[in-house]
């Protein structure tokens, strides 16, 4: 199941790339719906593919002194990413983070699991000090 979804998503993402790049014929309104007919969990891994071909720019990332310590946090919130992180090792699901700060998107877990990739001692290093806080 999970290599079919995985196909799928690279295929449209090549698609998508290639459209842009005009190799093929594909039209943005044929990508629109083959995007528009993935589910929401074959969404939020397309939206993770094109976000990390964006390579390292953090956007939708915010560091700020005297905002949550100076973590990453996801933009205009106070919400860590090393918080998602631990949520997600603690057993949530994406919907359930959606659910549960409904001022996130999926574009938003998304940048913050690319940023905490790209970052894990950072991050595993901001879940140790608010451990023991």
């Amino acid at each position: 199941m999970v290599t079919r979804i995985n196909l799928a998503i690279d295929k449209i993402v090549n698609l998508a790339f290639q459209n842009i790049r005009g190799f093929t014929s594909v039209t943005l309104k044929e990508l629109e719906q083959q995007l528009l007919a993935l589910s929401p969990g074959e969404k939020l891994q397309a939206i993770q593919l094109l976000a990390q071909s964006l390579g390292n720019n953090w956007q939708g990332i915010e560091k700020t002194p005297k905002v949550c310590g100076g973590e990453a946090r996801i933009a205009k919130t106070r919400i860590p990413v090393w918080v998602l992180v631990e949520a997600r090792h603690l057993g949530y699901s994406d919907a359930d983070l959606l659910t549960s700060y409904p001022t996130i998107t999926a574009t938003d877990l998304a940048n913050a699991w690319i940023y905490a990739e790209a970052n894990p001692n950072e991050i595993e290093l901001a879940i140790e000090r608010n451990e023991v806080a």
